[in-house]
């Protein structure tokens, strides 16, 4: 392994430390007792449900591979984890608000544990039965575990700062530390101990069903809106109504699915721009590379969400754009470096200076997720949590799905400058957002149950 990789992850390790250990008490959030309990137990639960999910990540497409399948069917069965997601996440994001967000969070581990079951089979109808498990799983990982947070956060009288704190180190730990521990752990399963493909998906079942038997023994249920004379299509109709009716709501969910949308198209196009020859790169530790950048972001948002200047709505423009400019990279140093025709070798330069670039993206992944949670928590209404942010992750996956199914028709370039003009639009966005969130809504949401349904634009 060429001494670049292990010089940019040091460098990222050494100013990840640094910046934990020089936080201040303007860093830092003075809490009680109480809350430090609550916040651990749902940091092991969630980095539990992670570590379930980081640890099949790097296998999937290998696995199939295995199995003998071409990339086309692989394809497919990708495409099918995203469409279930977009199918039926909504409904499941309804029931949670409906019949509670715990059973909800118990649903996905049965769920995303019969998923990994199917992967012992080789039959492609079944591995297309366990993605589209997969997809549904994802979608309640999504919105489950942060809805049920919120709602209890609230109804155990916790400051609406101290939620911050929670965000910020649930990323911390489960998006990125527990995700190099995760990659780490697959590694010495499948090379190591020659367990073979499988064997993370069947670790990934054991942290699963640890976490479930935490949530089961720990957690209180808490729900959106109870009643019992809403079905599912009222409760849709309230999320349109709300999402309609409030620009923040409208605004932040177009500015989670450009963001997303633009970070899951990245994750299939970093491996092809660093090796456009076949380049022998180290997948694994890149990978880990990337996610100590996340976790660089995710300490900097830390220290951000902690002070009342700047806002995230302040600082989440510049994010964006910085990350827009991070994928702009790939396009500049084609035009300036002439592509070599030599097959094989070590990473090019053009690919070390791509590396660094995609370090910043990743550290703005850091940045985002705390920061837009941060954001739905105080725009989304409690009563169809849920239910909106699945809403939110429906242009996602239809996005995710177009750029699937047309992943070879475009040169990479053109991707990636797509995915940067979308993030200079999520800049923007964030920028009208920013204008608007001192301004009064425009038709303020009221609960379901004492809405006048008649009065209702979407009711017909």
């Amino acid at each position: 392994m060429e001494v670049f990789y292990y010089v940019v992850f040091g460098v990222l390790g050494i100013v990840v430390a640094a910046l934990e250990l020089s936080k201040n008490n303007k860093d830092r959030i003075n809490t009680s007792s109480a809350f430090t309990s609550f916040k651990n137990n749902y940091l092991v639960v969630y980095s539990l449900m992670m570590a379930g999910d980081w640890l099949q990540g790097p296998y999937v497409y290998y696995l199939y591979s295995t199995y003998g399948f071409s990339k086309g069917d692989i394809g497919q069965l990708f495409i099918a984890g995203f469409g279930s997601s977009m199918l039926f996440g909504t409904i499941v994001g309804s029931l949670a608000d409906k019949q509670g967000r715990k059973r909800a969070c118990v649903t996905y581990c049965i769920t995303y544990i019969l998923s990994c079951i199917t992967k012992h089979s080789p039959q492609y109808k079944v591995l297309m039965v366990g993605r589209v498990l997969g997809g549904i799983a994802t979608s309640l990982l999504f919105s489950s575990f942060e809805s049920w947070l919120v709602a209890e956060h609230n109804k155990r009288g916790f400051e609406q700062q101290w939620l911050s704190l929670t965000f910020s180190k649930a990323v911390f730990f489960g998006n990125g530390l527990v995700a190099i521990i995760a990659g780490l752990f697959g590694n010495l399963l499948v090379h190591s101990f020659s367990l073979g493909p499988v064997a993370p998906f069947d670790a990934a079942a054991c942290f699963l069903a640890i976490g479930m038997a935490v949530i089961l023994s720990s957690w209180s249920e808490n729900y959106g809106d109870p009643s019992d004379n809403k079905d599912l299509i009222t409760q849709f109709r309230g999320a349109a109504v709300a999402i309609a009716s409030d620009e923040k709501i409208a605004l932040l969910g177009a500015i989670q699915s450009l963001f997303e949308g633009s970070m899951y198209t990245f994750v299939f196009l970093w491996t092809p721009a660093l090796s456009p020859n076949d380049e022998e790169i180290p997948h694994g530790f890149i990978f880990a590379t990337f996610m100590l950048a996340s976790m660089l972001g995710s300490s900097l948002a830390s220290r951000l969400l902690s002070r009342s200047s700047p806002k995230v709505e302040g600082y989440m423009q510049i994010v964006f754009l910085v990350s827009a400019a991070s994928l702009l990279l790939p396009i500049i140093m084609a035009s300036l470096v002439a592509p070599s025709k030599v097959k094989g070798g070590g990473i090019s330069f053009s690919g070390c200076f791509q590396l660094l670039g995609f370090c910043i993206f990743e550290a703005c992944v850091g940045l985002f997720w705390p920061s837009i949670m941060k954001m739905r928590s105080q725009y989304i209404p409690e009563e169809a949590r849920s239910t909106i942010m699945n809403f939110f992750r429906i242009p996602l996956n239809i996005f995710v799905c177009v750029v699937l199914y047309n992943v070879n028709a475009f040169p990479i370039t053109v991707m990636f400058g797509m995915c940067s003009i979308f993030l200079f639009v999520a800049s923007l966005l964030q920028r009208r957002l920013m204008m608007i969130v001192d301004k009064p809504k425009t038709n303020d949401w009221t609960p379901l149950n004492e809405r006048n349904t008649e009065d209702d634009p979407l009711n017909v």
